[in-house]
């Protein structure tokens, strides 16, 4: 069976309090063999760790920059606790989810960038990956990483343009594509997916948000009753074909080359992966 990595999966997100473990013994029946699993505020750090150990997944530890407005900056100092507290743990492999978040309203750009520099300071102390959100932000998150080197990681989600992804790619982060990439309108983010030299890309789920077009629902539909569909780390073969697809690679080549990069991403997977 192809072997693939999640590299992005909230797995701890209510959406999946109903059937969670049937969720990822699905997902590992499709051939995901490991799931990478983001926390996004202080209440939700030891669930994401009970769920890597239990599922035999990884994590990662940080403050999403949409939780900054209700977070504490105590809580930095508490990420650095826990940090040190768990640092030995090879499950632990990244700080994240972390970044800037320009495009939803209402979010304090100051504070947002106060968090994210304190955790790329945190990742330079502990010698940690970072796994950025990426929206409307990439310059500045690019200044951040120039000023504050870290030893890389995946900047998610990706949908910026080719320079920015030049410049992600040349501090040594991989890029997450996922279902954004399988909307035909999506044609910049499509041409990205497809002429991105194979080493830089990783596939991710972001599950249970970014569903992939097979699983969406229009504004229009949700009016007439239909549910929003709920992606699922079981998705990622499927997304990662839509991508074989526009690459014009056969998937099997796909899936090792996607899964080596997660490996050389985030170094301590590869105690915990075999591909």
């Amino acid at each position: 069976m192809t072997v693939w990595i999640d590299t992005h999966c909230h797995l701890d997100a209510p959406e999946f309090d109903p059937d969670r473990d049937a969720v990822r013994a699905q997902a590992r029946a499709q051939g995901v063999a490991h799931c990478v699993i983001p926390a996004v505020e202080r209440s939700n750090w030891a669930t994401v760790r009970a769920l890597a150990h239990r599922h035999g997944d990884s994590y990662a530890l940080g403050i999403h920059p949409l939780y900054t407005g209700r977070a504490h900056d105590a809580d930095l100092e508490l990420l650095a606790q826990e940090l040190e507290q768990h640092r030995a743990d090879q499950r632990l492999v990244a700080i994240g989810e972390i970044g800037l978040d320009y495009f939803v309203p209402g979010l304090d750009p100051a504070r947002q960038e106060q968090f994210y520099r304190t955790q790329l300071q945190l990742a330079r102390r502990f010698d940690l990956p970072v796994i950025l959100h990426v929206r409307r932000s990439s310059d500045k998150l690019l200044k951040g990483l120039r000023e504050l080197p870290v030893q890389g990681g995946i900047a998610h989600a990706f949908n910026g343009s080719l320079q920015q992804a030049q410049a992600f790619i040349a501090l040594g982060f991989k890029l997450g594509f996922g279902g954004a990439m399988t909307y035909d309108r999506a044609l910049q983010l499509r041409r990205l997916a497809a002429e991105l030299p194979a080493e830089t890309l990783v596939v991710e789920t972001d599950a249970p948000d970014i569903p992939p077009h097979w699983s969406y629902a229009t504004a229009a539909q949700r009016l007439e009753g239909l549910p929003q569909g709920r992606n699922a780390p079981g998705e990622l073969p499927r997304i990662a074909s839509a991508l074989a697809e526009l690459r014009s690679q056969p998937l099997e080549d796909l899936a090792g080359i996607t899964c080596a990069n997660a490996l050389v991403a985030l170094p301590r997977l590869q105690a915990l992966v075999s591909v």
